[in-house]
């Protein structure tokens, strides 16, 4: 969004701040928050979806060895773990923040689906099967631990993006989406083992996912919904 685009420039003009903007050649380049997950170590998990898909375009034209030099010279990544698709109903189409999150620097979280009727079985599985080959800068296999998805949640005929995985890491707790679901209690669980000395905070997050990103909600003065 344009108005959105202009904050950074007025932060740096009110608190006198240096700013940068990061370019390939001569183009910019866009990369929103979601869409990256970094172990702070020099290593970074995002998607092909995401990144490389003509659909919802980021950065038309790169290559994924021009994004991969970018996300080098201006994030100091050493190496790109790079998953496949994304969640059903994802309407950011393929943001890693859903699917698989750095807890430490040698341990991943990963949403998996074992229902195979259920859309996402296949491409959870296929990212779960790539983390398991990856390793880190030492060679060493990561620490893979699987998190579950909660049952699909509709709107209007809409599959939406409900994820655990997507929870956000404060200084002293984690903020865990919670969906009214029977599988809400086993996530909160494993990810109160992965932080040990956090505290788990789940939030009611249905609402939330009836808004995904950009998309606005009908009217319930025009559509009877309450």
């Amino acid at each position: 969004m344009a108005k959105d685009d202009a904050v950074p420039a007025q932060i740096q003009h009110a608190l006198g701040l240096a700013a940068w903007q990061p370019q390939s050649g001569s183009r910019r380049l866009v990369l929103e928050g979601g869409s990256i997950d970094v172990n702070g170590q020099g290593l970074l998990l995002t998607t092909e979806e995401c990144l490389l898909d003509d659909v919802q375009a980021r950065n038309p034209g790169l290559s994924r060895a021009d994004l991969e030099k970018a996300l080098a010279d201006y994030l100091g990544v050493q190496h790109v773990l790079w998953l496949g698709k994304g969640i059903a109903g994802d309407d950011t189409h393929g943001h890693v923040d859903d699917l698989a999150r750095f807890v430490n620097t040698r341990t991943i979280v990963t949403v998996v689906e074992p229902n195979s009727a259920d859309p996402n079985h296949g491409p959870l599985e296929e990212n779960r099967r790539r983390l398991q080959e990856m390793t880190d800068n030492d060679g060493r296999p990561f620490h893979v631990v699987e998190l579950p998805m909660p049952d699909p949640l509709w709107f209007d005929g809409q599959r939406l993006p409900a994820s655990y995985a997507n929870f956000y890491i404060a200084n002293d707790r984690v903020l865990a989406p919670t969906f009214n679901d029977p599988h809400d209690r086993l996530a909160l669980g494993i990810l109160a083992d992965l932080f040990p000395h956090r505290k788990i905070v789940g939030i009611h997050a249905v609402d939330l996912a009836l808004g995904p990103g950009h998309t606005p909600l009908p009217d319930p003065t025009t559509t009877g919904e309450k």
